[in-house]
């Protein structure tokens, strides 16, 4: 049996276990974002029912005439909402465009909590009105399952296990459905998505519908993540890497093209950034600085830090 690139962890463990086996899941989580930046999850409540639902409300959008997607393309938006069309986005430090066009589902606040501007309204498709009701669905299941895990990553750090809990009450997150086409000619040095690090907190990723997600690890190999069924892949991402000095790791990752004889195969991925509100101070944890570790990052806040890097990969000029 081929070797995991990334540890498995059982989520039930920590929301239904014991205190013993909540504290070994705790340790488990915060060792594998401290050494790897990712993790894969089982038992954590999405349903696969919805998950499937939504798979399949996804093919159907992006199957639709690219004028009939382009009507769901919202300028002005940075992409943080509906259509963004193909070869749009790239990693920061690639001018080529990655091989993908997606559709982005945003924050709905309840309560009148947080200034409406901060939250552009969702985009409906009137073609598929299942489509936005789904992934609302979807949205606030990933949304409880990465709170448990921030929770776990709290008492790791020695926060409190509340520490996330405010900063990500009506956080700015995203559900991005992904649709990386069949390739029909020799691209131009483009691979589906070029390597990046994400800019939030953590990143959900519920099963791809293709291979190709590689992770760089520490001695600079590229490893294939290949998801168990059920499983959901999890990774660190900047914000919380800044937040913790380096202590957990925004590890590099990338979707290489199939092998020739599988490029007509398209890949639909669903991934859920998980963001906070735009004004948490994402300031180091004094805990995570010492002299072995010292400062690495001026002050700044979520919502500064991600329109810096939305400009970075191209979709906010």
């Amino acid at each position: 049996m081929k070797k995991r690139a990334i540890p498995l962890v059982d989520l039930s463990q920590f929301t239904n276990g014991t205190p013993e086996e909540q504290t070994a899941f705790v340790e488990k989580l915060g060792n594998a974002f401290h050494e790897i930046g990712f993790v894969g999850v089982v038992h954590h409540g999405i349903s696969k029912q919805l998950i499937d639902d939504f798979y399949a409300a996804s093919k159907r959008f992006f199957a639709l005439p690219e004028a009939v997607k382009r009507k769901y393309e919202v300028p002005g938006l940075a992409g943080q909402r509906g259509y963004t069309s193909f070869g749009k986005e790239h990693a920061k430090q690639s001018k080529v465009a990655d091989l993908k066009e997606f559709y982005q589902i945003g924050q709905e606040v309840k309560n009148g909590e947080v200034p409406p501007e901060h939250y552009p309204p969702n985009v409906a498709v009137a073609e598929l009105p299942e489509f936005l009701r789904l992934g609302r669905q979807l949205y606030e299941a990933f949304e409880k399952a990465g709170g448990h895990l921030l929770t776990a990553i709290a008492i790791h750090l020695n926060l409190g296990k509340d520490y996330f809990k405010d900063n990500i009450h009506n956080g700015n997150s995203i559900l991005r459905a992904i649709h990386y086409p069949p390739i029909t000619q020799e691209p131009a040095s483009a691979i589906r998505a070029e390597q990046h690090e994400d800019i939030n907190l953590i990143t959900l990723l519920v099963g791809a519908s293709a291979g190709g997600l590689q992770l760089l690890n520490m001695e600079g190999e590229w490893m294939d993540i290949v998801p168990e069924e059920d499983e959901i892949v999890i990774n660190v991402g900047d914000m919380l890497q800044r937040l913790t000095n380096n202590y957990l790791k925004s590890t590099t990752h990338r979707v290489v093209n199939p092998p020739r004889e599988e490029w007509h195969t398209p890949r639909l991925s669903i991934p859920f950034f998980l963001h906070p509100r735009s004004d948490m101070d994402l300031t180091c944890l004094p805990n995570c600085v010492d002299d072995a570790q010292p400062l690495a990052y001026e002050p700044i806040t979520a919502g500064e830090y991600l329109n810096e890097r939305l400009r970075e990969i191209g979709l906010k000029k």
